[in-house]
């Protein structure tokens, strides 16, 4: 009678999400984007948004974390840190209090492949907030006392890290998949390397990287196409027109190993990755929704049927197709019972032959399109914040500014037997699987 109940609330829950979802595809057709050019020939998109008096810019410079030099990983993550640290003629104390003044929001970070800026402002506020954005941009300080303190807060997390069993496993996914590659390096960097960088390291990194020929930036709010021309070449005209960029090469994941990492834990995670497909495939969107139905659809999985609602195996488990400028994976997760693994580990690779031999139905393949369209609005375009980070990635992706509305088309476009082909192509190979926790007991 429970398991009955779950599956009755679960299909009342994925029937109330449809409906929403339904709505919230008419907001696709609200965003109405308009690409800007500055007279110093830097570009944007912009969505003009007078709903509220705020102004959200999001930008991006290719490069990220695989730029670092060997010996000095860690060094994209650390100058991130700084941004809002002192700049120009104001030390940290001086520009985190005019930040406050302005009433804006200021943030940096490193991801893999770019590095990532993004500020939130009241329109009133903006020559004031534009001007510490430029400053944070252009002439970022580096005073040795934040550097100090800010690689002090990055390394207590690195040790924090090293006992943590999750952390663990990823560092040695990493190494087993990526190894010898730049993806295999953690982008905190180590101990070592974080204490080997340098006020120079950080000041020619910042200069090699920021420039305008990989610079993608996206704007949402309560500002004009004109007014915002002067603005992106007050905040990026003067910088170098070309990076100094390091030829990387493209990832050759080692697949079909196993991998265990014995732990002393309650449960053992599992992961799985096979090769993916890459964003400008004309079969992505035919692997996306072979994926949804197999594991990445939010109650509706197969994985999840079989893992959660049938066996009670796990609370939940995930699979998505992933994408970097370097390589493309689809990656399965979850965590179960350290007695259960091996049973759980079955089921995941039983699913994945089944879909690789026979794919979805016709109404697997109906629902998960009505979804994957319907959610992009309510994941990529309900807040300025979040429109901003979409069209920084849209740029980035190169997708081209129509593409939200196209995207609708090419969903529906599917067929069941492209499908079924990239289920073919993705999941007939052997994976690689990681098991962390107790191996006896998994193993059993």
């Amino acid at each position: 009678m429970m398991m009955f109940d779950m599956r009755r609330s679960v299909a009342a829950t994925l029937a109330a999400l449809l409906a929403v979802l339904a709505l919230a595809t008419s907001a696709l057709a609200e965003v109405k984007i308009q690409k800007v050019t500055s007279p110093k020939g830097v570009r944007a998109w912009l969505v003009e948004d007078y709903t509220v008096p705020i102004i959200s810019i999001r930008l991006a410079f290719r490069g990220g974390s695989t730029q670092d030099p060997a010996g000095k990983e860690g060094l994209a993550n650390l100058m991130t840190g700084l941004f809002d640290e002192g700049a120009g003629e104001m030390d940290s104390d001086a520009f985190q209090l005019a930040l406050d003044d302005a009433g804006a929001e200021m943030s940096f970070s490193a991801g893999s492949d770019g590095i990532f800026g993004a500020m939130r402002m009241l329109a009133d506020n903006q020559t004031q907030a534009f001007s510490l954005l430029r400053q944070a941009i252009l002439s970022p300080r580096f005073d040795q006392a934040p550097i100090d303190r800010i690689r002090a807060q990055i390394a207590a997390g690195i040790e924090a890290s090293a006992r943590d069993p999750g952390q663990m496993s990823q560092v040695a996914w990493r190494e087993a998949i990526y190894a010898g590659h730049p993806y295999s390096r953690p982008g905190e960097g180590t101990l070592e390397s974080l204490a080997a960088i340098t006020r120079d390291d950080l000041v020619s990194f910042h200069k090699r990287q920021f420039a305008r020929d990989n610079l993608f930036v996206g704007v949402v709010g309560a500002i004009s196409a004109e007014e915002l021309k002067a603005r992106l070449d007050q905040l990026f005209g003067d910088l170098p027109e070309k990076a100094e960029m390091a030829k990387i090469d493209r990832a050759t994941p080692k697949l079909g190993q196993e991998i265990r990492v014995d732990y002393d834990l309650p449960q053992t995670s599992i992961y799985l990755s096979w090769a993916g497909i890459q964003r400008d495939d004309p079969e992505f969107f035919a692997a996306y929704l072979m994926n949804h139905i197999l594991g990445g659809g939010t109650f509706s999985s197969r994985l999840f049927t079989e893992i959660r609602e049938k066996r009670g195996l796990a609370y939940g488990v995930d699979s998505a197709l992933v994408n970097r400028d370097f390589d493309s994976s689809l990656q399965i997760s979850t965590a179960t019972r350290a007695d259960r693994a091996t049973e759980t580990l079955s089921i995941i690779r039983a699913e994945a032959k089944r879909m690789a031999e026979a794919g979805p139905t016709p109404e697997e393949l109906d629902f998960a399109k009505k979804y994957v369209i319907g959610a992009y609005a309510i994941n990529n375009l309900d807040s300025s914040a979040a429109i901003a980070r979409t069209l920084v990635q849209l740029q980035m992706d190169d997708l081209g500014i129509d593409y939200i509305q196209r995207r609708v088309e090419q969903i529906d476009a599917v067929t069941l037997d492209q499908v079924k082909a990239a289920a073919k192509r993705l999941l007939n190979p052997e994976p690689a699987v990681m098991l962390v926790g107790p191996v006896a007991k998994a193993a059993q």
